[in-house]
Formats: C-alpha cells, sequence, structure tokens
C-alpha cells in the first residue's frame, strides 16, 4: 500500500520514516549511543538539555522504546504536589486506599464479626521496583515548567531514587535556570549530561529528501536546502512544512517541490500556529499609562514606536535563533529612512529590559524570547517562523 504524506511526515509524533540520527558533539558517536551509555550507568541521572522543537523526545522514544518510557512533564507538577504520587500514577499503581479487614468471634451460640480500616500508601521503593522489574524509564519532560520550590524538591528525590537504580531522563531547556539538577551538590558526580546542539542544515535537508523520495516526489538539493535554513534549525517545523508542501501538491495534483511555491507553503504551515497573541503583547510593551510612545517612520511608510521596531527587526532576513545586540540594533536602523530619527542603543536596551519582564510575567507560550546577556535569543522556532509568515500585513 502506498505510504500517506501524513505517514511520512509526522510534526507531533515519532518520525518513522524520516528519522535522521545526529553525531554528539562532533565525536562520530551517535546521540543515541550517548543516550544508551548513559541510562546504563548505574547510579545515574540523566540530564538532555537542548533548544526547543530539536526532537529531544523524539531521541528518548527512538532509544528507550514507547513500551518502556513513562513521560512526565514539569506541568503535571504544582508546589504542593507529591512527585510519588504522580510517579506512580503514570504506570496505574494504586500510591494509597484504603483497605478492610474482618474477623469473627465464635462464642456458644452467638457469633460476633469486628472489622477494621487501615490506609495505606505505596512506599517509593516499591514504586522504585515496580519500574525496575518492569524495565520502565521514567522521562521528565520540560523540567523547567515545574517551579523553583517544586524543581528543588524533585531533585532531592531523584537523588535518592537513581541511588536505588531507578533510571531517569530530566529534559529541559538552555537559558533557564536548571541549578536544580546540574548545579545541585547533592547530585554532583552522578550526573550523565548530555547537551542537545542544535539541528546543521545538511541534517535538516535529508529529513526532506528522504521522506520526499518515499513519497514519490521529487525535489532537488537546492528547494531541500531553502526548507533548512527556513526551518529555523528544528526538524518538527521541517516536518511541519515538509506536510503542508504535500498537502498543497495533492490539490492540483502535481509531483515536484518549485521553488515558487515555498512562499504558500510556508504561510500555509502557520495556520497551524497562534502565536498572534505573543506578537501583540511585545509589540505594545507595557501600558504606556497616558503617555505617548515616539513614533518612528520605517522604509515601508508604516509609523512604529520601538516594541514595534523590535519585533520587526527579530522577524527579517536572514532568520536567526540568537542575536547580538548590535546585530539586532543595526536591523532597526535598516528599517528607518536614512534621513529620518533613529533611537539610541541605551534605549533599544531599555525596550528589551521592559519586554523581558512583561513575557516572563505570563503563560509559558509568551516566554518565545529570551534578552540575556547581551543577546537575544529565540527560544521557541515555531514563533520566529510565525513571525516571519504568519501574521497578516494590514
Amino acid at each position: 500500500m502506498a505510504l500517506k504524506a501524513e505517514n511520512v511526515f509526522k510534526p507531533g509524533a515519532y518520525p518513522e520514516y524520516t528519522y535522521v540520527s545526529r553525531n554528539y558533539e562532533n565525536t562520530g558517536i551517535s546521540y543515541e549511543l550517548r543516550l544508551k551509555q548513559a541510562l546504563r550507568t548505574a547510579g545515574c541521572l540523566t540530564s538532555l538539555i537542548g533548544p526547543s522543537k530539536m526532537g529531544k523526545t523524539i531521541l528518548c522514544e527512538k532509544v528507550i522504546g514507547f513500551d518502556n518510557i513513562i513521560e512526565i512533564s514539569g506541568a503535571d507538577f504544582n508546589t504542593n504536589s507529591d512527585f510519588w504520587a504522580i510517579v506512580a500514577a503514570k504506570v496505574e499503581l494504586p500510591y494509597q486506599g484504603e483497605v478492610t479487614t474482618e474477623r469473627e468471634l465464635n462464642d456458644g451460640n452467638s457469633r460476633e464479626s469486628d472489622g477494621k480500616k487501615e490506609k495505606y500508601i505505596l512506599s517509593k521503593d516499591k514504586i522504585i521496583q515496580y519500574y525496575k522489574d518492569n524495565e520502565k524509564v521514567l522521562v521528565i519532560d520540560d523540567f523547567h515548567y515545574a517551579s523553583k520550590e517544586m524543581q528543588m524538591k524533585m531533585a532531592q528525590q531523584l537523588k535518592d531514587a537513581i541511588r536505588k537504580e531507578l533510571k531517569v531522563v530530566v529534559v529541559s531547556l538552555p537559558h533557564r535556570a536548571d541549578d536544580a539538577i546540574r548545579q545541585n551538590a547533592d547530585l554532583s558526580g552522578r550526573l550523565s549530561l548530555i547537551n542537545i546542539e542544535t539541528w546543521k542544515e545538511k541534517d535538516l535537508k535529508e529529513i526532506a529528501l528522504m521522506g520526499f523520495k518515499q513519497l514519490n516526489i521529487n525535489i532537488t538539493d537546492e528547494v531541500a536546502g531553502q526548507l533548512a535554513i527556513e526551518c529555523l534549525t528544528s526538524p518538527q517545523l521541517m516536518q511541519y512544512i515538509c506536510l503542508s508542501i504535500c498537502i498543497l501538491l495533492e490539490d492540483k495534483n502535481e509531483d515536484t517541490v518549485k521553488a515558487d511555491m515555498l512562499e504558500n507553503a510556508y504561510r500555509f504551515t502557520t495556520v497551524n500556529f497562534n502565536y498572534s497573541d505573543v506578537v501583540n503583547v511585545m509589540s505594545k510593551g507595557p501600558n504606556p499609562r497616558g503617555k505617548k510612545r515616539k513614533l518612528f517612520k520605517t522604509l515601508t511608510g508604516k509609523e512604529l514606536d520601538l516594541y514595534g521596531l523590535i519585533v520587526e527587526s527579530i522577524a527579517k532576513n536572514p532568520p536567526v535563533m540568537e542575536m547580538d545586540f548590535e546585530i539586532l540594533y543595526d536591523r532597526i536602523i535598516n528599517l528607518i529612512p536614512v534621513d529620518a530619527v533613529k533611537p539610541d542603543k541605551q534605549s533599544v536596551k531599555n525596550h528589551l529590559n521592559n519586554l523581558q519582564t512583561i513575557l516572563k510575567e505570563k503563560e509559558e507560550i509568551y516566554r518565545a524570547i529570551e534578552w540575556k546577556d547581551g543577546t537575544v535569543y529565540i527560544l521557541d522556532p515555531l514563533f520566529l517562523f510565525y513571525l516571519r509568515w504568519g501574521r497578516i500585513d494590514e
């Protein structure tokens, strides 16, 4: 039976036909082998860190296998959560309950019965033993979603659990304080550290070339290279774009990916992403409290304040996931006519500080960028892709 596009390109699931193996830190050793080594090192906790949408979870699924992986998220825990109750629930272990025991008393001709109810809570040792007996591996994804307080509590529980040889992988983003794990003195010498590097264009191209070949769709190396640049180092985004291209080709009954259809495919892909509120919050900045903001005339004829200029500068070519302040400032200046008034560097830095404060106070989806140590980091490639292709010009 012929393969369908949705079987080949899978943005949100394990991509059986387009899985690309990469090497760990130019060692010639694959990430898969490195993770296997870490998991087979008794008494060690595996810390897997890498940017968003880089395939960290897919790597775990590949190495551990669907039957053995038990995934929980940092978002599953609030400050009052019982860590072991959640870990037990994921494998449907009855963590706590009530047992009633009855006994009958025979006294000559009369019979009496009495009973008592006892509450029980499963010990963490029994939970750990269940995981070990059934070869389960606990993967805590998005560890950074848990509060700082909860992260520290979890780290304490994990220290004892790994000593008893529970296999655990903690997955997190860089640029987030992950001190609870990597800088925890109690875990010193008990960590297997794996840093997931951003994807290179040649590996991203491979996803497109492999997948379209499976579907008997023609694509040149050059066009695949354009997709690799636009998917912003994210294999997940590459899967999204390629699936969109397949649907557009089916609609026209065509079997060749042409350069002139890519922009349409990018815009079509962004229909899946809902970042309009994030863009609005960034473009508006904090409440001006009645003060009028300074507007700058741009080459397109629009007048934008500094928040609007920052957003536009991030969206410009070439698309990059991190930007030194000087590059960002040059991009802002290039949005403004040569003879027009331009913002000074300190004002731009102040506005970036304000943006950082606003985004940090909001829900996780809003934390799409981070301004830290003189660099703007784009934490979510899907956000930047939306910024470039998903906005409808007014």
